[in-house]
């Protein structure tokens, strides 16, 4: 069967109960269904769409390992859909990483846990969470999908690293309240500046899935989004719940990508050299 070129993406923008996993399953079970309904062919949910994100001590309580019958029944909800949900994973005794699991036809495909780990303003994540070690990619029906949660597309040379893999689409679950960064930090505005750099830069399409609502007096701010080629959103959520979705083209990808060659004249090498260069000169 030829595969197509042709691709339904969505962003599920919700608020989370803080804690309460099985109530958080539920409202999952209710999206991934309704996704299914609109033929869509991948559906991201918020960073930590399972738990909520102000955990503190309470992370061992809800986590769980990749394994876990709760995500393989939404492996088996979602159908042909990949799914990407957030979750807290237990790696080992009191150790705990941000991932987020991959979920189709009944199998967890894939988890990247969370690289860039925020640790400064409203943030405590490095104090909580052990940080990921790997880029994340994954495949379903010929469409490949580079996951970044949050904060690591803040990170140029992750990014940049994940890009050199060519995917066709990059997905950030984010967790994004007013007023967790410092200063005059415009939330909404930089991370609508953030995808539509790295979407045109890199003729690579992202999905934005981010929560609307409030936790422990902190406001998430909605707002997900699918960005295309250009850097120009191609649609946007309302306010409140729901499920926000767009058509992409590989034929789109392509021809941007023979316009705008980042990935052909990365120069991989030199960058690397460069790279090392740089930490001989810190290590001198």
């Amino acid at each position: 069967m030829a595969i197509s070129s042709r691709y339904h993406v969505g962003a599920a923008q919700m608020n989370c109960h803080l804690g309460d996993v099985e109530a958080n399953v539920e409202l999952h079970r209710e999206m991934i269904r309704e996704g299914r309904r609109r033929r869509l062919d991948l559906l991201a949910f918020p960073e930590l769409s399972l738990t909520g994100y102000n955990l503190g001590s309470a992370v061992a309580d809800v986590a769980m390992a990749a394994d876990d019958p709760r995500l393989v029944d939404l492996a088996r909800e979602s159908g042909d859909m990949l799914t990407i949900v957030g979750l807290v994973e237990a790696l080992s005794p009191g150790e705990y990483a941000n991932a987020a699991a991959c979920l189709r036809q009944g199998r967890v495909v894939a988890v990247h846990r969370k690289i860039n780990l925020c640790t400064y303003g409203g943030h405590e994540e490095g104090k909580l969470f052990s940080h990921g070690g790997r880029l994340t990619q994954v495949e379903a029906g010929g469409l490949t999908s580079s996951v970044m949660i949050c904060a690591d597309l803040w990170n140029p040379g992750l990014a940049h690293a994940a890009m050199l893999k060519r995917p066709d689409l990059i997905v950030t679950p984010i967790n994004s309240a007013l007023g967790m960064v410092e200063g005059e930090f415009d939330d909404a505005a930089n991370w609508l500046a953030c995808l539509r750099f790295y979407a045109m830069v890199y003729a690579t399409p992202v999905v934005m899935a981010h929560r609307d609502g409030d936790e422990k007096g902190g406001r998430f701010w909605g707002g997900s989004c699918i960005v295309g080629v250009d850097g120009h959103p191609l649609a946007t959520a309302d306010p409140g719940p729901g499920i926000v979705s767009a058509v992409i083209d590989r034929r789109d990808i392509a021809r941007a990508r023979f316009a705008m060659p980042t990935h052909r004249d990365a120069n991989t090498r030199l960058v690397a050299s460069l790279l090392q260069a740089q930490l001989r000169d810190e290590s001198a």
